[in-house]
């Protein structure tokens, strides 16, 4: 009896103990399913000449209406295209939106693209190239290092029909047309170009497409397919057709500009645009020093179903998906101090949109809280497959300038709404967002016309990531021949040690001399705009979070004002250094010398500025104490009673210890080394990763 009783003790110990060990592996299936998702780079083009998130928060700051007349220089027909009669057939009562007038440019030398093929390439393929490149550098990351890694992408495309009006098609064109149009080749030559291994995946479903893809890219980083993700969308009309379509439906604004929830809202705007994010997992984020400019905490998408008819938006659909994204954040309507609204202009989406954020965010408010109600559409016009990503980065830009814009155009709140239903509160000026006690938070909605909603939350970065995310910002290397990549204004940077005073190199690269001009131009603007950037931070940044390309330029200057002075030189005055290195850059080899090439005194000056080069130093002289019956830094110092570095047992440790001091310091600002010689009178060279 004892027998049995002591193995059913066992069994049901045994029992127990994997009973726990289940626990834990679904408490972190579980955690690791609801992780928050941080934006650690983004990258867009948008009307008004916007080529990057900072521009694109001057042209909301400044209440800027960047609606347009039809572009020149997409072959359609203006004269003719215009004609305010809505019924006549094939043609626009609408002659403005929000257009992208340098869609055509694109610098093809910088992607390895030859100059036939990229005439083929439709511009949605080429802006989402470039957009790509910026978001990775504003993240940090040299984009040239994440050949082979696991980063997804997801892109939202609804339109394909560039190579159709390449007509009738040049011989030198065909085998190159089916790719440069095809929606899924937007993220696959994405893959292709920077040799992504994770998901490509391209969206459709028309206006919410770019939600939509940031919502993948969320679940499939939670689901461990990816370990980084850039997620957005483009438009880029390379047609009229839509304009044609919709004054047959009735659906556009005359002037060509949306009014949300506006009384005289009128229709909707047409407008184009390219917007990426990139998404890593918060922990991974922090972990890897990445920037955290906010997080996505929750997103839902689901369909209209069956609803009043095929095109219409469905306020119950609306209402669920959000409920499932405060769900997914597990958070209550009252924590979400904004939405960023799908918020046409349309006489029949906007007040069922409305009534739906009334019933879910409007409801159980403290009475000094209300939901602020905005739409970017009101600057930019309805961006379509970019209009979500579009409000994503408007709310990321308004958590970390603490300003919510003010939207355009609204006359009086729409008298198709019942307000009264509850606290919401239209943005018709600009109102104060300040980081405070509770943690803000803001909803984005996008509805696409094929009955797909999504909606996101996205909160403030944490006050772990804060540090990250007050960094020093500089403007990436971004490609073009004559600046027409644009830049990245919001990197990020973690801190480094100043280097000595009038050595803080900036160093700039580009794929040709132009591109390298424009780069040191873009610096320049960057800098005399942002006199609280701190050079140093602006140096370590520039050389450990970009690409090294081939034309390099190095500015060392004395003071502020003596770089933007050599930033601004046509000819490169005496403290800027310029050059083209080798296709083949080789490898990077430390040479440790020998003796003879000590003095009393050496590394001083290092000594006292840099804390990275005094703990290695402190470290080394820890490790050679039992060994010796002298102290490493007052040799160095050459102090009263240290022993002479004209000792033999004396110079070679003290010289390995400052090579490996200097190293360490090498390597906190981004140089790594494939090998490491050494020369110690016939000793062994230091190992490749420098010990003592």
């Amino acid at each position: 009896m004892t027998t049995s009783t002591d193995q059913i003790v066992a069994a049901l110990r045994a029992s127990l103990k994997e009973n726990e060990q289940l626990r834990r592996q679904q408490s972190r299936l579980t955690d690791r399913s609801r992780e928050p998702i941080a934006i650690v780079g983004m990258g867009c083009r948008y009307p008004g000449g916007v080529r990057s998130p900072e521009q694109l928060w001057r042209l909301l700051s400044e209440e800027t209406d960047a609606i347009s007349a039809f572009p020149h220089d997409r072959g359609w027909d203006v004269d003719t295209l215009y004609d305010p009669d809505p019924e006549h057939a094939g043609t626009s009562y609408a002659r403005e939106g929000g257009f992208l007038h340098d869609a055509a440019d694109f610098d093809a030398d910088f992607f390895s693209i030859s100059p036939r093929e990229a005439l083929t390439i439709d511009p949605q393929q080429r802006l989402l190239l470039e957009t790509a490149w910026e978001a990775l550098e504003g993240g940090g990351i040299d984009p040239v290092t994440l050949r082979t890694s696991r980063t997804g992408v997801f892109t939202g495309v609804m339109y394909n029909d560039y190579g159709a009006r390449i007509q009738p098609m040049p011989p030198e064109f065909e085998g190159f047309i089916g790719t440069g149009s095809a929606g899924s080749i937007a993220s696959g030559r994405i893959a292709y170009t920077f040799g992504f291994e994770g998901p490509a995946v391209t969206v459709d479903t028309a206006c919410s497409s770019s939600l939509v893809a940031v919502h993948l890219a969320v679940q499939s980083l939670r689901q461990g397919e990816c370990t980084l993700a850039l997620a957005g969308g483009v438009t880029v009309m390379a047609t009229p057709r839509l304009f044609v379509e919709f004054s047959r439906q009735r659906g556009l604004a005359p002037d060509g500009r949306c009014k949300p929830f506006a009384a005289a809202a009128d229709g909707t705007g047409w407008g184009e645009g390219a917007g990426l994010l990139l998404l890593e997992r918060l922990s991974d984020a922090e972990r890897n020093g990445h920037p955290v400019l906010a997080v996505i905490s929750g997103s839902a998408v689901n369909q209209d179903g069956t609803s009043s008819q095929l095109t219409a938006p469905n306020g119950p659909s609306q209402r669920r998906v959000i409920r499932d994204a405060l769900t997914a954040a597990r958070l209550e309507p009252a924590d979400v101090d904004a939405v960023e609204a799908h918020g046409t202009g349309t006489t029949l989406g906007d007040p069922i949109e409305a009534q739906a954020l009334l019933a879910t965010y409007g409801r159980d408010r403290p009475a000094d809280r209300p939901l602020y109600l905005g739409s970017i559409k009101s600057n930019i016009g309805h961006a379509q497959a970019a209009a979500g990503v579009a409000g994503i980065i408007k709310m990321v830009l308004a958590l970390r300038h603490g300003t919510l814009p003010r939207t355009l155009h609204v006359d009086a709140p729409s008298p198709h709404v019942d307000w009264t239903a509850g606290d919401v509160a239209l943005l018709t000026e600009a109102r104060s967002w300040p980081r405070g006690q509770r943690v803000r938070r803001a909803g984005v909605s996008s509805f696409g016309i094929s009955g797909t909603n999504a909606h996101i939350i996205v909160e403030e970065a944490p006050a772990t990531g804060e540090g990250a995310a007050a960094g020093t910002a500089t403007p990436a290397a971004a490609p073009g021949t004559t600046g027409t990549a644009g830049t990245t204004e919001t990197t990020e940077t973690t801190a480094h040690d100043p280097a000595p005073a009038g050595a803080a190199p900036w160093l700039l690269s580009a794929r040709t001399a132009p591109a390298l001009r424009d780069q040191a131009a873009r610096l320049r603007d960057l800098v005399a705009q942002r006199p609280d950037l701190d050079p140093a931070g602006i140096a370590a940044a520039l050389a450990t979070t970009r690409a090294a390309l081939e034309h390099r330029a190095v500015v060392l200057a004395e003071d502020r004002g003596a770089a933007l002075d050599a930033l601004a030189a046509g000819n490169p005055p005496a403290d800027v250094v310029t050059g083209v290195a080798a296709q083949d850059p080789g490898r990077v080899v430390f040479v440790f010398p020998g003796q003879g090439s000590q003095w009393v005194g050496m590394a001083g000056g290092l000594i006292e500025a840099s804390a990275e080069f005094r703990d290695r130093l402190a470290e080394c002289a820890e490790a050679l104490r039992p060994h010796t019956d002298w102290d490493l830094l007052p040799v160095l110092r050459g102090e009263p009673g240290a022993a002479s570095l004209d000792r033999v047992d004396v110079v070679q440790p003290a010289l390995f210890a400052v090579m490996v001091a200097l190293a360490r310091l090498w390597q906190s600002h981004g140089v790594q080394p494939d090998a490491v010689a050494g020369h110690s009178q016939g000793r062994s060279p230091p190992p490749t990763s420098p010990e003592c």
